[in-house]
């Protein structure tokens, strides 16, 4: 099974491979979560989009506003697939987004604010696949959204499958999942990175700190933990992700 990526190209070439396994397993609704703060999308986005080449033109991908759209469409001029924004509009324009021909949907870093319209084209596509590229449906910092936007984003969400995530909780330790693989938690001793949890569902936070607390292996197989010697994931990707956004 994949360990902890050396680099954030082996973290979104992982990616590229969990995805496409997703998707030959049935799965129709899919996400892939980078959770660096520093990281911006659209570099992840065009080494993330071979997944989807033997699609060509029918690709559709949706960015959250017109600007990002525009600027994707302007750098990749030369590309076969179709790039839309999500938009605030009326249902009747939600509609006329997607297309009988359309195939697959990749929606890159929509927010918490595009829910209600990103739950109507996700109604509209039915039982066509999409992928989202570092989403972010979750953020708590949205001010003034009330309970049933509450519901309706969790709601949502549920109905996601998370095929790949990688989240530093610091320097030291990391939430890891790539499909069709566990979710693991690991953690950095004197260089050397340890497997210490496999869970089959995602840890909350308290579920993390009990784990890290009890400092023991916490698995769901016979399987023990893995530790190999590596330089600091993390460490090494804030290089990656600074040359990127330089």
């Amino acid at each position: 099974m994949p360990e902890l990526p050396n680099s954030l190209e082996d973290a979104i070439a992982q990616a590229r491979e969990a995805t496409k396994a997703a998707l030959a397993d049935g799965y129709s609704r899919i996400q892939v979560e980078l959770l660096f703060p520093e990281l911006k999308f659209m570099p992840v986005a065009e080494q993330f989009l071979p997944v989807f080449t033997e699609y060509e033109s029918r690709l559709k991908i949706f960015f959250a506003d017109a600007g990002a759209a525009g600027l994707a469409r302007r750098d990749w001029a030369d590309s076969p697939f179709k790039i839309l924004d999500i938009g605030t509009g009326r249902v009747a324009s939600i509609q006329s987004k997607i297309q009988p021909e359309d195939e697959i949907f990749l929606f890159i870093a929509p927010t918490s604010v595009e829910v209600p319209q990103l739950e109507k084209i996700c109604e509209i596509i039915g039982d066509r696949p999409f992928v989202m590229l570092n989403p972010r449906l979750e953020d708590s910092g949205v001010v003034g959204i009330g309970y049933a936007a509450r519901q309706t984003r969790k709601r949502f969400i549920s109905t996601i499958e998370s095929c790949y995530y990688l989240r530093p909780v610091d320097d030291e330790t990391a939430v890891f999942r790539c499909y069709p693989g566990l979710w693991e938690i690991w953690v950095e001793n004197s260089n050397t990175w340890s497997k210490i949890a496999e869970l089959p569902n995602k840890p909350s936070g308290d579920e993390i700190d009990l784990i890290l607390a009890k400092g023991q292996p916490q698995t769901s197989t016979d399987s023990t933990a893995a530790p190999g010697k590596k330089p600091n994931v993390f460490k090494s990707l804030q290089r990656f992700i600074k040359a990127l956004n330089s």
